[in-house]
C-alpha cells in the first residue's frame, strides 16, 4: 500500500490524540512543574529518535541546522509548555479542540501567503473542518462557564480560573498556528522533512536536559522515571505523531494542517472513554461534522 500525505496525515493526528488524553491522565492538578515534567519525557524520547534519524543518514547532519531551525522550533515548544501547563485547569475535551483551531489557521496562512492551492471540494472540507472546531470551542466554552455557575465554590483547579483558563490554548493556538506556518515555508525552501525532523527533536532534548537540570538541582524535587509512566506514554505517541506530521506537512500543507487539527477530536472520544469526561448531543453534532470533512479530504486526495 502507497503511503500518502493523507496516512501521514491521520496516523500523526491519533498520535497526538492519544498523547494528549496520556499527558492529561498523568497531569497533577497540584504539581505546578508537570508542564516540564511533560517536555522532559517529550525531550528525551524525541533525542533517542534523533539519534535513530542520524543513523539512517549515515550522521550526515549539519549541526548548524539546529540553529537556522530554532525560530520553528522555540514557538513549537513554548507552545506546547503553555498548553501543557493548562492541563492543570482544563478538561482536556475543552482546552484540545481551542488549542486545535492552530492547524486551521497554518492552512489559511499557507493558503493566502504562499499562494498554494486547493480544490473547491478540499476547500469545503477544511471550511467544514475549521467550523467544526470553532463550534466544538464555544461549545465548551460554555459547557465551563456553566459549571463554574453550578459551582459558586469550586474545589479543583479546573474550575478555579473559569473562561480566563482558556486563555492556555487560545494562545498556545496562535503560537504553533504560526511556528506550523513557518515550518511550512522552512520545508518548501531550506529543510528536507529528516533534517526539519532531528533539528526539532535535538532542540527539544536540550529543553529536555535543562529542565530536568531545573526541577533537580535548582528546585529541589524529586524526578522518578517510575512515576512518569503515563507522561512515557504519551512521550512515545507525541515522538511518534512529530515524526509523520513532517511527512504530511512536506507533501500538502495546506490541506494536511487542518487535517492534523482533528487530534482534538481523538483527544475528546478518549477522554469521554478513558478519562471518564462527557459529551453533550450538540458535541457529537460538531464531531460528526469534523469526521465528515476528514472523510472528505481522503476521499478526493
Amino acid at each position: 500500500m502507497e503511503l500518502t500525505w493523507f496516512t501521514f496525515a491521520i496516523v500523526a493526528t491519533f498520535c497526538w490524540g492519544l498523547s494528549d488524553v496520556f499527558f492529561k491522565k498523568g497531569t497533577d492538578p497540584d504539581d505546578k512543574y508537570g508542564h516540564l515534567r511533560i517536555l522532559i519525557m517529550i525531550g528525551l524520547i524525541m533525542g533517542l529518535h534523533a539519534m535513530i534519524e542520524l543513523q539512517k543518514l549515515n550522521w550526515q547532519y549539519d549541526i548548524k541546522n539546529i540553529i537556522s531551525y530554532f525560530p520553528v522550533s522555540f514557538l513549537y515548544i513554548l507552545s506546547m509548555a503553555i498548553d501543557f501547563y493548562g492541563y492543570r485547569y482544563l478538561l482536556i475535551s475543552v482546552g484540545s479542540p481551542v488549542a486545535s483551531t492552530s492547524g486551521a489557521m497554518a492552512g489559511i496562512l499557507s493558503f493566502k501567503v504562499l499562494g498554494k492551492t486547493m480544490s473547491g471540494v478540499q476547500f469545503f472540507a477544511v471550511s467544514l473542518i475549521t467550523l467544526g472546531l470553532v463550534l466544538l470551542a464555544i461549545l465548551e466554552g460554555k459547557e465551563t462557564k456553566k459549571e463554574g455557575l453550578q459551582n459558586s465554590k469550586p474545589k479543583n483547579k479546573k474550575n478555579k480560573l473559569g473562561a480566563i483558563a482558556l486563555l492556555f490554548p487560545i494562545v498556545y493556538s496562535l503560537l504553533d498556528g504560526v511556528g506550523t506556518f513557518l515550518d511550512d515555508v522552512y520545508l518548501s525552501k531550506y529543510f528536507t522533512p529528516e533534517e526539519a525532523l532531528i533539528s526539532f527533536e535535538l532542540t527539544f532534548c536540550i529543553v529536555a536536559i535543562l529542565s530536568l537540570f531545573y526541577i533537580i538541582v535548582v528546585k529541589k524535587q524529586g524526578y522518578k522515571l517510575v512515576n512518569e509512566k503515563y507522561n512515557i506514554y504519551g512521550g512515545l505517541f507525541e515522538t511518534a505523531g512529530q515524526f509523520f506530521y513532517v511527512y504530511a506537512l512536506n507533501s500538502n500543507s495546506v490541506v494536511a494542517a487542518p487535517l492534523m487539527s482533528v487530534d482534538s477530536i481523538v483527544a475528546v472520544i478518549f477522554g469521554r472513554i478513558y478519562l471518564k469526561e462527557k459529551l453533550t448531543k450538540k458535541q457529537y453534532f460538531t464531531i460528526i461534522m469534523i469526521s465528515l470533512g476528514v472523510f472528505i479530504l481522503g476521499f478526493y486526495e
